[in-house]
This record gives structure tokens, sequence and C-alpha cells, in this order.
């Protein structure tokens, strides 16, 4: 099983599927098309059943159930996209029985995945650690994710001594970019409840997550020639720059953790004539939320009545929402992913999530789906890595929530 999982990982990160935020397409880009029908050929290798790509690119499978009594029906889901990074040529290193020190990415860029920077890696030595070349990013997320599913169903299908209710699976497009979920069909995937595999770490167990919107500040300047511009020239750029400074300088991420909400200014653009930003907005409790949303709007008042003139304009739109709003009625889904990582001697680490996850859309669309552990870290850039053990832990958790959710334990 465990080479198979290490040679199906290396196969699909090594195919090009990042999403694509400026497409108006479903899903973003074709290369998720090209994948789903791969994974469809895989899962019907392994043996599920049901195999099929629907109109929004989701790859949904069944795994029957082989019991007699009625169970909930499980789900499964990831997500096929990569980040907006480099995903071109994605060349993984294996660097087996991993020291300690530091590992050597690209040494003719010099790209070195330091421990010093990144101390975390001290807690895989003796692994298998899987990384990048220094030129790209891996794509455990959610690869990762993808890979412990299709091998625990194979475990399953392959030891029908489990006993197991009905298991549904999905593989989606578009997560990096928050659209993918908004195509969910819950009605059709008809599970009771669903885990997405979509964490970071060994152990980690998220039903929380941020409220999250986007705003975008568009400012009309006036250009003027410098040499006569006094009384006429309006600089885009400086009231751009009014902008950032008008929000709270330590509510940033780089300065703030655990429930602690945040401003995050995204991107900028900006000459004389015109700017616009584009701030991310995340907060866990919903009240402090629309409190950084009035603010937001708040500021762009302000500048205009400075100015006496409408200047700046702000669009402000919801993203999803705290998926602990709805999964704190229905916690048996977290506890038995807390019992099934403990009977495997996992530490469950049990803490909101600082970003999103399709799950939060899924949750209020009436199917609760907290988050599990997938294995990597660094997530979304050239020092991603992730740990084969990690990945073999994750799929030994899936099996366990099945049969304990077989057992009705």
């Amino acid at each position: 099983m465990y080479k198979i999982l290490k040679d199906r990982f290396l196969r699909y990160v090594k195919f090009e599927t990042r999403s694509d935020e400026k497409s108006e397409t479903i899903p973003s880009t074709p290369t998720q098309i090209e994948f789903a029908k791969i994974l469809v050929r895989e899962l019907e290798e392994i043996g599920m059943e049901n195999v099929y790509v629907n109109d929004a690119c989701f790859v949904n499978a069944t795994l029957p159930g082989n019991i007699d009594k009625d169970v909930p029906v499980i789900g499964f889901i990831a997500h096929m996209d990569t980040a907006d990074f480099n995903a071109v040529n994605v060349n993984p290193q294996i660097v087996e029985n991993y020291d300690g020190k530091d590992i050597v990415l690209n040494e003719a860029k010099d790209i070195v995945l330091s421990v010093e920077e990144f101390p975390n890696l001290k807690n895989y030595v003796g692994k298998t650690v899987i990384t990048t070349d220094g030129t790209t990013l891996l794509g455990a997320d959610d690869k990762s994710g993808i890979v412990e599913i299709v091998e625990a169903m194979k475990y399953l299908i392959e030891h029908p001594e489990i006993k197991h209710g009905i298991v549904k699976v999905a593989f989606g497009p578009d997560e990096e970019i928050g659209r993918g979920a908004d195509n969910f069909n819950v009605e059709e995937f008809r599970a009771d409840f669903a885990y997405t595999m979509d964490g970071g770490p060994v152990g980690e167990l998220e039903y929380e997550s941020f409220n999250a919107a986007g705003a975008v500040f568009k400012i009309r300047g006036k250009s003027v020639h410098p040499g006569t511009a006094k009384g006429k020239l309006i600089n885009a750029s400086l009231i751009a720059a009014e902008v950032v400074n008008s929000f709270p300088a330590d509510e940033v991420p780089e300065k703030t953790e655990g429930y602690e909400g945040f401003y995050f200014l995204d991107k900028i653009s900006a000459n004389c004539e015109e700017a616009e930003l584009s701030y991310i907005l995340r907060d866990h409790d919903r009240e402090k939320f629309e409190m950084k949303k009035k603010f937001a709007a708040n500021v762009a008042k302000k500048i205009n009545e400075k100015y006496g003139k409408e200047l700046v304009s702000v669009e402000i739109k919801d993203q999803y929402y705290n998926m602990g709003e709805i999964i704190k009625d229905h916690m048996n889904v977290v506890e038995i992913a807390e019992k099934a990582m403990k009977n495997l001697g996992i530490k469950p680490i049990i803490q909101p999530i600082r970003g999103g996850t399709d799950g939060s859309k899924i949750s209020f669309m009436g199917l609760p789906t907290p988050n599990i552990f997938a294995g990597g870290e660094n997530f979304h850039g050239k020092y991603e890595f992730v740990a084969l053990e990690s990945m073999i832990l994750a799929t030994d958790v899936i099996v366990e929530i099945v049969r304990l959710n077989g057992e009705g334990k």
C-alpha cells in the first residue's frame, strides 16, 4: 500500500492544475478537466462505483456499504487545483531518512529549505520528506488529500472484513480561488456528513474557519503636468497611501494568531490618475467580522469627506462564513474523527483554521464538513513539503473513521 501511495502522489503532483482567478469558466482552467478524467479512470480501476465528472467538474464516486444495518453515509472531499504559484514541471525531491539539517532544494539557484527559517522541519527527523526543486510549488495542497482518499478507498475494497456503510468521495476544482465549492451539489452527493482532507500537519482537526470578505478600493485621481499642478492635480497614488494608513497597523496577518482577525492588503496598483487596492477581511467572530466590513466602508467615506468629493469607492463582498456556526450542532462529526485519531495514537490538534476551506461553504449548504490533516506544510510556494509517513497516517484516519461509523460508534 505505502509504495503505491508514494508513487501515486509523485505522479499526481506532476499534473499542472493551477486555477485562475481571472478566468470565468467552470472550472477556471482546462488542465483541471484533464486531471479529473485521470482520477475517474483510476477510481474505476480500484473498484469504485458510479464514477463520473459532473458539469461543475467535481469527480464523484461511491464505495457501496457491506453491512445490513443503516449507518450514516460519509463523504470525503479534496480539491484538484493548486495555488497561484508556478506549478509547471513540478520535480519532487525525495529525502529518505531526513537528518534534521537544511535541505538544499536547488544548488544552482542557492535555494535552501532551512531549519532556522522553518523549525517545523525538526518534526520530521527520520521520515521520508518530499520537497520541491525550488522552482515550483509541490502541490501537496491538495493532491496529498486526493491520494489519501483514493488509497483509503482502495484499502477498504481490498479488505472487505472491515464493515462499513456507504462512502462518497468528491474531488473538486478551484478551491484556491474560492469558487469551486459554490458549485458543489449536496443533493447529488447524498452524504450525511463529510470531511475535507485539506489540512496541514498530522493531528489537525478543524471545524471553525474565518468569516471572510473581499474589499476592493478604487481611487479616481486627476493627472496634470506637475509644473502647473497647483490646485488641480489629485494624486491617486497618495490617496491610496492614505487608505493603507487608515487601517490598524497591528491587525495584519503577520501580527495575529489563533482567533484574532485581520485586514490583509493583498494587491495594489497605482499611478497618478487611478489606483486600486484589494483587501481581504477575516475574523472568526461574526460580530467582529461585520465591524471590519463597516470599518472598510468608513475608510472610503472619511477620505471622500476630507476632499469634499467622491474620489474613493469600495466594493465589499462576502466570500464564506465560519463553518463552526453549523458544525457546533453536529459535534458527533468532530468526535468520530477525534476518536479515530486517538485509536491510531495520533494526538488531535483541534484549532480554528486561519483561512478557508471548501468545508466552510459546504457546511452552510447543509452538509457538516470539518477539515482533517493531509500532512503537508509551507503550502503555496517553493518551500512546500510533505512527509510520506504523514500521508500514510491520514489514509489510516480515513479508514478508521469509516470503520467506526460502520460499528455505529
